[in-house]
């Protein structure tokens, strides 16, 4: 995905693959339903199509599954369209995605994936003028991020960042809040560090720098629907070591992913009670 096209989970695309692997079919017989959710990525959906496809083909074919679905959606409420039409057993899911939805699809952690600047790990606000966060306070704060305020808020600001000391520029693409501090129509901006990362390649962007930084947070969830049989959640966790291994290692860097590893409700348990 470029948080997940090269590099990571971030523009994923839709996918739709089939894979013949009879002998270890998912328990109903049916398909292996994969729903990738990655909020404020960079890149485009398209560009990641093909590597999707390699990918997820892999998968299922590791796991035995007798026909695989992948859908990426950018917005909660286009993951729904997908959630409530095929069940799916699986998600990828941005850590914002994953608290807003754990509870309403009752999502279980299984895993965790390490992808080269996926975005989502760690925020920062950034500035021209101001020289730290009581500098912007009462100002412009430009943000694509303001979609989930109790994320931004509880989790991200840990109780010390408030939207409301700032006057608020809602932007709908990632780069556009530098872009309006570049441009001067706000004097901060709130961004996650795949959007950090572009400040260097941002034409007009000289003299913007980091303000404030939040603490680094946990990466992008495997879950697993309690559509996902127990016997095949617990092989699909068990392969997480080898995805990326032998003739998955290629797919693996295509995507933007490093690792797979297994982990639980425990590995996300700061967050999910900041988010409550």
């Amino acid at each position: 995905m470029r948080a997940i096209v090269r590099p990571a989970l971030l523009a994923l695309g839709l996918a739709t693959v089939a894979v013949s692997a009879p002998r270890n079919a998912s328990a109903d017989g049916g398909s292996v339903g994969v729903l990738v959710l990655k909020e404020h990525g960079i890149g485009s959906s398209a560009q990641a199509q093909p590597y999707v496809d390699k990918f997820v083909a892999l998968a299922a074919k590791q796991n035995g599954w007798a026909a695989s679905k992948a859908q990426f959606h950018t917005t909660r409420s286009g993951a729904d369209g997908f959630v409530q039409a095929e069940k799916p057993h699986y998600g990828i899911l941005s850590l914002a995605a994953f608290l807003g939805l754990k509870d309403k699809y009752k999502l279980d952690v299984i895993g965790q994936v390490a992808v080269a600047r996926a975005g989502g790990q760690q925020y920062f606000v950034v500035s021209k003028t101001a020289g730290d966060l009581a500098g912007c306070k009462g100002k412009r704060l430009a943000t694509d991020h303001a979609d989930d305020v109790k994320f931004v808020e509880q989790v991200v600001g840990a109780g010390k960042l408030k939207l409301a000391d700032f006057t608020l520029v809602a932007t709908t693409r990632p780069l556009q809040g530098i872009k309006k501090v570049a441009g001067g129509e706000a004097e901060c901006a709130l961004v996650d560090d795949a959007q950090l990362a572009e400040l260097a390649h941002l034409e007009g962007a000289d003299g913007i720098h980091s303000i404030w930084s939040s603490d680094k947070l946990p990466p992008m969830v495997v879950a697993a629907f309690p559509s996902a049989p127990a016997a095949e959640r617990k092989a699909f966790q068990a392969s997480f070591g080898k995805l990326c291994d032998g003739e998955g290692k290629t797919a693996c860097t295509e995507v933007g992913i490093q690792s797979f590893k297994a982990a639980g409700d425990g590995d996300y348990s700061a967050v999910i009670s900041a988010y409550k």
